[in-house]
């Protein structure tokens, strides 16, 4: 005989009583702009203790990649699960850039909250528009100064603190999904210039500064850091590094104060702690590109259910598109059918998936090696569509539009590092660097890339004949799921996009 609604709900509510069901929670920390200048992936010159520690709590994804090297856009893949083509959140949010996602898209916070999950952010939102993201509990630049909510590690804590009591003094204590997006280490030389290159001077008790009392500073030479391949290797170069290390030293420090009062609060055996970054560091190559030195970032997974695989690491390819299926899986809520204008007679599906069972044991390396990235804009002006797949060892990008010069965003513009760059560029002079602005500028329609023999991505096989098998993979499987995901861009440049005729991709004859 079926058993009614109310009936079950009864059922496993009397369940839960004799059984004691397991409360859930999450902590979600993302940084911005930050890549992997911690002891946890073997940066031994960064002083992070605190992401050490979490890392031997956690499990330790050496593939871990984002979908989109740009903020806005990620944070959007993040809170929906759905690619920034899909979910409409093509560009940056702000101001003149006025980017958001669709109306109808069920965000992260939106099934949480319907589900009876208390959600809260503190930081850095850089989503909108507000109704497709609520949160019951807000401190973001949308009512406070980014630099209060965002850097200021006293600030925060005390927020997450504030956080944390309102939660135990609600009648029925509902689970809660808590994010602390932190600003650092994004730049503000363009912003805020006074506070330095990376902002590594708020708060440090000089002059005019200001003092955040939870931060001790640290500070680093140029001649201490480890320059990245794809950063040119000048004194330039090195001190910008330098600046951000400082403030990768007060993220850490701030990621630190909050899991204290996670701890203190009494929730840390029954919360899911997920760590990682939006995109790439902004340094050329970086941040905007879909290289890997814009898309690779750190990932860290704590759960306290699955402790066996604490302190390890993992080599599954997992994505940012990844964290959504986790948490609704840690919170067993079914995503629900709906359509949006892309698809609009198919219902969304989300392409990632749920992290949990590689915290059990290692993913088969056949199932879990695969990732995609899509781009569209940064800044309005910076139109740039790329497409890319990664695939085992092998990364393949479609620059869409690469007759175009690849744009420059403005706070990377005025960046120390990059005016040095352009400036040898002009004045003949050596740059330190492993490309050529010309080569970045002007990028071939299809570049491949075999990442054993070319981890630094330099020379471009999509013209080798004897990997012709691969590339048409490859574009294929890319192409799927462009379709999968009702990307606006599945057509170009060659073509158009109409979905009313057949074949749907209707040819332009424009000689690309």
């Amino acid at each position: 005989m079926a058993v009614g609604h109310n009936v079950l709900v009864l059922l496993l509510a009397v369940i839960c009583c004799v059984g004691e069901c397991k409360k859930r929670n999450v902590l979600l920390v993302i940084a911005d702009d930050a890549g992997f200048e911690t002891s946890v992936y073997n940066n031994t010159v960064v002083r992070t203790p605190h992401l050490a520690a979490l890392g031997r709590r956690s499990l330790v994804f050496q593939n871990a990649f984002t979908s989109v090297s740009s903020c806005s856009p990620s944070r959007s893949t993040i809170l929906t699960g759905l690619p920034q083509h899909q979910n409409g959140m093509y560009g940056l949010h702000q101001g003149v850039h006025h980017f958001n996602s669709f109306d109808g898209v069920q965000s992260l916070p939106l099934l949480l909250g319907q589900a009876n999950i208390r959600t809260g952010i503190i930081g850095k939102k850089h989503v909108g528009p507000g109704p497709v993201y609520p949160f019951d509990f807000a401190y973001t630049e949308e009512n406070n100064s980014v630099l209060q909510v965002g850097r200021n590690i006293t600030r925060i804590k005390l927020l997450v603190r504030k956080f944390f009591q309102t939660q135990r003094k609600e009648e029925e204590e509902r689970p809660f999904f808590l994010y602390v997006a932190f600003h650092d280490t994004h730049r503000c030389g363009h912003s805020q210039p006074q506070y330095g290159a990376f902002c590594e001077k708020f708060g440090n008790g000089q002059r005019g500064m200001g003092r955040i009392p939870d931060w001790k500073p640290e500070y680093y030479t140029p001649d201490q850091v480890k320059v990245p391949h794809f950063v040119p290797d000048t004194p330039v170069a090195r001190a910008d590094l330098a600046a951000q290390y400082t403030t990768v030293s007060r993220l850490d420090q701030g990621i630190g104060l909050v899991l204290a009062e996670l701890r203190e609060a009494g929730y840390e055996n029954d919360t899911l702690v997920i760590y990682s970054s939006d995109n790439g560091i902004p340094f050329p190559n970086g941040r905007t590109n879909l290289y890997g030195s814009g898309t690779a970032e750190p990932m860290l997974v704590s759960s306290p259910e699955h402790r066996e695989r604490w302190g390890g690491t993992s080599q599954a390819y997992v994505s940012l598109l990844d964290i959504t299926p986790t948490l609704l899986d840690w919170f067993s809520i079914p995503y629900p059918s709906y359509c949006l204008p892309g698809t609009p007679t198919t219902p969304v599906s989300l392409t990632g998936r749920s992290l949990l069972p590689a915290l059990v044991s290692e993913p088969s390396p056949a199932a879990w090696h695969t990732v995609y990235a899509s781009q569209s804009l940064h800044e309005v002006t910076m139109y740039y569509p790329i497409r890319s797949i990664h695939q085992g060892a092998y990364r393949l990008l479609h620059n869409l539009h690469y007759r175009m010069p690849f744009p420059i965003d403005q706070d990377f513009y005025v960046s120390p590092t990059f005016q040095d760059l352009l400036n040898n560029t002009l004045a003949e002079r050596p740059t330190g660097w492993f490309k050529t602005l010309q080569q970045y500028y002007y990028r071939d329609r299809w570049e491949l890339f075999d990442l054993r023999s070319d981890p630094e991505e330099t020379v471009n096989l999509a013209g080798d004949p004897a990997l012709a098998p691969v590339l048409e993979s490859l574009r294929h499987r890319l192409l799927k799921w462009q379709w999968e995901t009702g990307d606006p861009w599945v057509c170009g440049p060659d073509a158009v996009l109409e979905d009313k005729l057949e074949p749907h991709c209707r040819p332009l004859y424009n000689g690309v």
